[in-house]
């Protein structure tokens, strides 16, 4: 029998800056009201996924690009 997942809602106001890099990488993937509406756990594994490659490659640059300076 498969688990439902419970749906928390989500509010973009107080977040620590990973979690607003997390947020703003999926308003850019168009993935925002989801999140707001269900909060992070109403995203299929696919979403999540690409939210999580975009913020590991986020990072890769900003660390390229401090290490540069």
């Amino acid at each position: 029998m498969a688990k439902s997942k419970k749906q928390v809602p989500f509010d973009p106001k107080d977040l620590s800056p990973e979690e607003k890099m997390k947020f703003e990488i999926a308003e850019e993937l168009g993935l925002g009201d989801k999140v707001i509406q269900g909060g992070w756990r109403s995203l299929t594994a696919k979403e999540s996924g690409r939210i999580g490659g975009l913020i590991t490659k986020k990072k890769r640059e900003e660390k390229k690009n401090s290490q540069e300076l």
